[in-house]
């Protein structure tokens, strides 16, 4: 009789965890679901009412249908439909694009001559008035002599932006920053990231622009450079001309945690380089400690003290547009 209680009191525990779990995935789908469609929805001022109207539906069939297996395989159901439809979308090369991301970067490589088009070099009188200004670069790899690192933080400390700077010596500074894809009106969105809001789009600029606009226009933005330690220079430039050519033809959607600024640069790597996977991928605003911890910048200094000489906000300031803004920039900085 003991025997069988204990089983019959197992069973229930186990049934119990079971539909529990099942309570929980259906709450965690139910939850992005509203969220696509509060975001992605195609009618955008019916946006928040499918939204609101899915999640009464979700609260009547767990509140008023008896049948809870019932319940849960309508709600599941309703899911499944929303991730198709959210899943059918697809990016797009053409809309009606903010200015600073109308164009999209391309390449032609020919032995050791690189020739970029659409390298953007605006002249900037604020953070929104500017006169775009587009050029055509051809570069020699073999006067590629290194690669720095920006990285670009805004109140939180935990979230920063990435920029990849490379050295052609007298040919300049040539810079990707990977970022939205945002049309004329549209904001960026944290929440927004998460869904299909946004393409995802490679700035490929003169390090004059990418960087003066953080720290001589932004209010609010810290700028730090960083040498970075890398003896496969060459190869980590053409993964970037490799994915910039792939989004010339091809568009691919931004997500704030699997494909932004930082994860897209992981991706780009063979799979075979590609760095172990850490948490500060995602919380990127201790980027720069992990490139510390793991020597891919100088580590010779304590991480303060490295941190502290490399902003570089004053400086940029200084140097405004002179022609040798790149030089004035990385004075005194480790590795110059």
């Amino acid at each position: 009789m003991a025997v069988e209680k204990t089983k019959g009191w197992l069973v229930r525990c186990l049934s119990f965890l079971c539909s529990a779990l099942t309570w929980l995935v259906l709450l965690i789908a139910s939850v992005w679901a509203f969220g696509a469609l509060w975001f992605d929805f195609p009618r955008t001022s019916e946006q928040p009412w499918v939204a609101l109207a899915f999640g009464l539906t979700v609260l009547f069939m767990v509140v008023l249908v008896r049948s809870r297996w019932r319940a849960k395989l309508i709600i599941a159901t309703i899911i499944l439909v929303i991730l198709g439809w959210w899943l059918s979308q697809q990016p797009r090369q053409y809309r009606n694009w903010k200015p600073e991301v109308a164009l999209t970067a391309h390449a032609e490589v020919e032995g050791n001559i690189v020739t970029l088009f659409n390298v953007r070099n605006f002249e900037y009188r604020t953070e929104t008035d500017f006169t775009p200004h587009y050029e055509t670069r051809r570069l020699d790899l073999n006067n590629l002599r290194g690669m720095d690192i920006f990285i670009n933080t805004w109140g939180s400390p935990f979230m920063a932006h990435p920029i990849i700077s490379y050295d052609f010596g007298l040919q300049g500074h040539l810079c990707f920053s990977i970022e939205t894809r945002p049309q004329r009106g549209q904001e960026y969105s944290a929440l927004g990231g998460l869904y299909r809001q946004f393409e995802l789009f490679y700035v490929v600029a003169d390090e004059r622009d990418v960087i003066r606009l953080r720290t001589n226009f932004r209010k609010g933005e810290d700028t730090y450079l960083y040498r970075l330690n890398g003896p496969k220079v060459r190869d980590s430039f053409l993964e970037y001309i490799s994915s910039i050519n792939e989004l010339h033809a091809t568009p691919r959607w931004y997500n704030a945690i699997t494909n932004n600024c930082t994860t897209a640069i992981r991706q780009q790597r063979p799979k075979s380089e590609r760095p172990k996977p850490d948490w500060r991928m995602i919380v990127n605003g201790y980027g720069d400690e992990l490139l510390y911890e793991r020597g891919a910048i100088d580590n010779s200094l304590p991480f303060a003290e490295l941190k502290r000489i490399s902003l570089i906000n004053t400086k940029a300031q200084a140097a405004n547009d002179s022609p040798d803004f790149s030089q004035k920039i990385r004075e005194g900085l480790p590795g110059e």
